[in-house]
């Protein structure tokens, strides 16, 4: 590295340090298969979450009040729901549906990978996940966070500002000695902007197999892994 050595990694999580596509049509499957429906759940999870950026776009500019991914998230399931015959699912089945975004997956080299960086680095995450939804995935998944940050931290979310300069602020260090790690490189141009430095991490299947992610390197990166195993090896943990 031509940088000094950070002093914290902030994690993006949905995507690029669990499985959510795998996770969510895993779960849809058993789900499904208890309560006696055929529904194409893939096309659930990808419906799911292209309702994501939308329905967050909608927060920011107002339209919306201040509210939890959680609750996010319960909007767009209701609004599929319909589309993938699932209108007479029970309160308590969509609440328990909605809530698998608690309990995702995650990738394989994850955990070991998390361990590693930790011996080196603070560890936390940087999500637009709410906090009782990080803590639960964290918990399940034994995800070994030093701390964890939240868009509900802060009121905003990524790729505002707020978000990445309030870490940086919350640990006390300079934007500079903050490293974003994500798998998405809009991410990462924004932390760059607001002076982190970025570690971009491949996750080819995080879309599913078929799917043309993008692998490249752009100027700017200041590392490029192919999974936690190598990140933690290119910082020297």
């Amino acid at each position: 590295m031509t940088f000094p050595h950070p002093r914290a990694l902030a994690f993006d999580v949905f995507g690029t340090v669990v499985d959510w596509r795998g996770s969510i049509i895993r779960e849809g499957e058993a789900f499904g298969h208890e309560r006696g429906l055929k529904v194409d759940w893939a096309g659930l999870a990808d419906a799911w979450r292209a309702g994501y950026q939308p329905a967050m776009a909608r927060v920011r500019s107002g339209e919306l009040p201040w509210i939890r991914i959680d609750d996010l998230h319960r909007m767009i399931l209701e609004s599929l729901l319909p589309r993938f015959g699932l209108s007479a699912l029970s309160e308590p089945d969509r609440v328990h549906l909605n809530r698998v975004w608690h309990r995702l997956d995650p990738w394989p080299d994850t955990v070991e990978g998390l361990s590693r960086l930790k011996r080196r680095h603070v560890i936390v995450t940087l999500s637009n996940g709410n906090v009782s939804l990080l803590t639960a995935m964290a918990k399940r998944a034994g995800l070994p966070w030093d701390c964890i940050f939240s868009a509900e931290t802060f009121h905003h979310y990524k790729p505002d500002p707020e978000t990445y300069l309030g870490v940086a602020s919350l640990l006390d260090l300079a934007p500079a000695e903050v490293m974003m790690v994500a798998a998405h490189k809009d991410d990462l141009r924004s932390a760059r902007r607001c002076g982190l430095r970025t570690a971009f991490v491949r996750r080819p299947l995080e879309f599913g197999p078929g799917s043309n992610p993008d692998r490249e390197p752009e100027e700017g990166l200041d590392v490029v892994a192919d999974d936690f195993l190598d990140l933690a090896r290119q910082l020297g943990a």
